[in-house]
Order: structure tokens, then sequence, then C-alpha cells
């Protein structure tokens, strides 16, 4: 069977553009390991701040009780909830490394 010629295909319509990514395109984000790496760095700082709260509240250097409370709270909840996800990670972790295939 004959090639027709008039059966090309040819134009701007029929480019497959490349796969290969493009050195201008930048990632839109940081990805989980660098929101990761957020957290746990906000998670420090809050700890910081609460360990300098109480800190100024032991050696008299601030009055105010009721704000230095909050934040050893906000900071031990912070705390909590880095630990429950930490657990819950390793949990979903080894059920993965479980599961047969």
């Amino acid at each position: 069977m004959p090639i027709d010629p008039s059966m090309a295909v040819n134009g701007p319509e029929w480019v497959v553009p490349s796969i290969a990514p493009d050195s201008a395109q930048k990632p839109q984000g940081v990805g989980f390991g660098g929101m990761l790496a957020d957290q746990i760095s906000a998670l420090e700082q809050t700890q910081t701040q609460a360990a300098e709260a109480s800190q100024a509240l032991a050696t008299g250097q601030t009055d105010d009780v009721n704000s230095v409370v909050s934040q050893l709270e906000k900071a031990k909840l912070t705390m909590e909830l880095a630990s429950q996800i930490r657990t819950k990670g390793t949990e979903a972790y080894q059920e993965i490394f479980r599961t047969q295939v």
C-alpha cells in the first residue's frame, strides 16, 4: 500500500511539547519536606518564647501571669500535636511496609 502524502500531519497543532523541565520554570511549592521543616522551626520558636516568658516571670521582669500561662499552654499543646503527628506518621509508615503486594 503506497503512502498518501495528503494525509501527512504538519502544523503547530500536531507538535508534541517536550516533557523535559524548562529551566525557566520554578517549582510552585517547597514540598512536604520544606513544610515539615518550617513547622518544626515554628515549634522550636514557640518553645523558646514560652521558656523566655517563664524566665521573665521567675525573675520578676513581668507581672502578666496570664500571658505567661497562655504561652506555656500554647507551647504544651503544640508539642503534643507534633508528638501525635509523629506517632501517626510512624504508624502509617509501618503499615505501608506491612502491606503485602
